[in-house]
């Protein structure tokens, strides 16, 4: 993994649903992270429901944070509905942490 895609997971890391304590990434959230050669990033990501309360402000929290890692020139963010998240895309970690 590349030190930028590292750097790109751990701003991710910092970003939780309010309504569950784990962060977005651990929870499944995130689909594909690819930076392009001129260091854009395109983000898939979706959320657990479409009537998600934070569906405005959720993904605007993640373009904010990886804007900040000065390497990066442009994010795009596609928030997507396909596949629908389950919890089977939960990280272990999150399923420990929520006692599942």
């Amino acid at each position: 993994m590349s030190n930028l895609k590292e750097k790109i997971i751990k701003e991710i890391k910092k970003v939780y649903d309010p309504e569950i304590p784990v962060n977005i990434y651990e929870l499944g959230l995130i689909y594909k992270i690819e930076i392009s050669d001129k260091n854009v990033v395109n983000i898939d990501m979706t959320l657990t429901t479409p009537n998600c309360p934070v569906a405005d402000s959720l993904p605007k929290m993640v373009k904010d944070n990886i804007m900040k890692i000065k390497d990066v020139s442009d994010v795009k963010l596609n928030l997507v509905w396909d596949p629908p998240w389950t919890k089977d895309k939960m990280s272990e970690a999150a399923r420990l942490e929520l006692n599942l």
